[in-house]
């Protein structure tokens, strides 16, 4: 059975300091993203290209994306094989390469959950749920590179 999820989102360009794009310093690099009955984002590009530092990037974004995507089916996981969390968190991380002619495309994202597991004998089973994750992520599906991980799993005291 083949089913469709339908996204959409409105950009709007906010950074038109009164003349536009009529020179490369002349607007700001700021953005909205509005996605109905949801919070709107601030954001703009990675301070490297002229952007601001307190606003959300594309390629944070996309990392968040990533991350998010890998956690709900580890959650989803885990409840289905009897590991019970207490706690989840991610520092993902990703290195992004310039080609010559200024475009670029990430090489490299790696995940490092942080894992509170309620009994020492889930541990092993909450390590290797991490492939499984991965395996059904729709964001992780859809690079052209392999999403790593290098989760780290503790006991709750």
């Amino acid at each position: 059975m083949n089913k469709e999820h339908h996204y959409s989102t409105s950009i709007e360009w906010t950074g038109n300091k009164g003349t536009g794009t009529s020179g490369y310093r002349n607007y700001d690099r700021g953005y909205t993203i509005s996605i109905e009955n949801k919070v709107t984002i601030d954001g703009s590009s990675d301070p490297a290209f002229r952007g601001d530092k307190t606003k959300h990037n594309p390629e944070e974004l996309f990392l968040a994306s990533l991350s998010s995507c890998h956690m709900l089916w580890y959650l989803h996981f885990c409840s289905e094989a009897g590991v019970i969390l207490t706690e989840y968190t991610d520092k993902a991380t990703g290195i992004m390469a310039e080609t010559a002619n200024g475009s670029g495309h990430f090489t490299e994202v790696t995940l490092h959950p942080e894992i509170i597991v309620t009994d020492e004998s889930m541990i092993e089973k909450a390590v290797e749920l991490h492939q499984k994750a991965n395996e059904f992520c729709f964001i992780a599906n859809s690079v052209n590179f392999k999403v790593k991980h290098s989760p780290t799993v503790q006991v709750k005291q």
